[in-house]
């Protein structure tokens, strides 16, 4: 008696060497084609992939930036630093990654000129160097002998000079600030756009996260950056830019204490007394281990607030969030919300009105 299952294996070779539709296609060539490999010396077959991975875990497509679209200019709120450089640097490396196509050049945004004149002059020549490297003027027409980081408007006119569109500003803030007025306000004057500050979004709470970590506050899991488990049993997560940052940081502190299954306050840096009555309320309501999490990528605050604070409370801190690769993605995200992808830019106009 013959073998089934041997039967019904050269049943399905059959099957597959010669289909039943193959129309007018020689049946032989699949039989060449499936045999080939197998003749010593012929090349092996090529596997020609497709265009795009399928699959839920497959890798977003990069959306593309439309052409002649403006540049990007980060908007940084702080004074000249050898500190802010490091971040400003980290982040548009970031940026460049993910959008190789982006223009993009970093401006200060600053209230009082004098103030950033004297910081610029304190600065050391090494500094000063970094500062032309990373700042982006070739790009938006300025000269690349220039000794210090360009303001927003410098860059905005170099743009116009140059005969490119006006810029697209995007604040390298987490939540309001007091200085989004006057870039407001510049962008009206210029006739450039403004984006929305990077949060509240679920990213933040991921570096927030991760910043608590690396600070041994917190453990992340790989994975996911879910916690396992918490040294800190509640966290005051600490902002710039009055008591309107501290509400709108509340939506992240929900974010952040999902991941960490702990309560999760909010409180401004700059408001005096504020961390100190949050750091009490968390005591008073069970927590014996409470940390400071700052909320803020670095430029927009002083450190000095950041050290008071920890010292004020006596609780452990993580560090800003600074160059976390997250925050690239943010202002990346933000720009191409704002110009719109390539796809969106070459919808036919009748797609709102199909013909009848």
């Amino acid at each position: 008696m013959p073998n089934v299952s041997f039967v019904r294996h050269v049943k399905a070779v059959d099957a597959l060497v010669v289909p039943a539709d193959c129309g007018n296609v020689n049946p032989m060539s699949y039989d060449l084609a499936m045999s080939t490999a197998a003749t010593p010396g012929a090349p092996l077959p090529v596997r020609t992939p497709g265009s795009r991975a399928r699959g839920r875990h497959r890798r977003p497509e990069r959306p593309g930036v439309p052409t002649g679209a403006p540049g990007l200019v980060l908007a940084v709120p702080a004074a000249t630093t050898p500190e802010a450089f490091a971040v400003v640097e980290e982040i548009l490396s970031v940026i460049r990654g993910e959008q190789p196509g982006i223009s993009v050049a970093a401006g200060l945004l600053t209230v009082a000129e004098p103030e950033t004149e004297s910081t610029t002059e304190a600065l050391t020549e090494e500094d000063l160097a970094e500062a032309n490297a990373l700042s982006g003027f070739v790009s938006f027409g300025l000269p690349s002998t220039e000794r210090s980081l360009p303001s927003v408007a410098d860059l905005i006119a170099a743009a116009v000079e140059a005969g490119l569109p006006a810029p697209v500003l995007v604040p390298l803030l987490t939540g309001p600030h007091d200085c989004l007025t006057a870039l407001h306000k510049l962008a009206a004057e210029s006739g450039a756009t403004v984006t929305d500050v990077l949060g509240p979004h679920p990213l933040l709470a991921e570096a927030v996260h991760v910043r608590l970590s690396e600070a041994g506050l917190a453990r992340a899991d790989r994975a996911r950056l879910f916690a396992i488990a918490t040294s800190a049993d509640g966290v005051v997560l600490t902002t710039a830019g009055g008591e309107e940052a501290a509400a709108a940081a509340e939506i992240t502190g929900v974010l952040l204490a999902a991941r960490l299954a702990v309560p999760v306050v909010a409180a401004a840096l700059d408001v005096p007394g504020a961390v100190l009555a949050a750091v009490e309320h968390l005591r008073a309501t069970g927590s014996q281990r409470p940390a400071l999490a700052p909320l803020v990528i670095g430029p927009e605050v002083d450190a000095e607030l950041l050290r008071a604070a920890g010292e004020e409370t006596g609780c452990p801190s993580a560090e800003a969030l600074g160059g976390y690769p997250t925050i690239g993605q943010l202002v990346a995200a933000g720009y191409l919300a704002t110009v719109g992808t390539a796809a969106e830019a070459e919808q036919p106009e009748q797609a709102e009105h199909p013909e009848q």
